[in-house]
């Protein structure tokens, strides 16, 4: 298992965090994502370590901007 924290800018709300959450959870891989509204932190666990393009689209499929 892999353990990776992002910074997500544009999140103001639990909808926010659900939309981000969804969208990285439908990445190969990934079993658990805990997004932190106040600190604009996602952390994401996965099987494998991930792309960091593919997190990237999923945050801006979601609508915000990984840092």
């Amino acid at each position: 298992m892999t353990n990776e924290t992002y910074t997500v800018t544009g999140m103001t709300c639990g909808h926010c965090a659900a939309s981000v959450r969804e969208e990285l959870e439908e990445i190969a891989g990934v079993t658990g994502v805990e997004v932190t509204v106040d600190s604009g932190t996602v952390e994401v666990t996965s099987e494998a370590p991930l792309d960091r393009a593919d997190v990237e689209r999923a945050v801006t499929e979601a609508g915000y901007q990984l840092v």
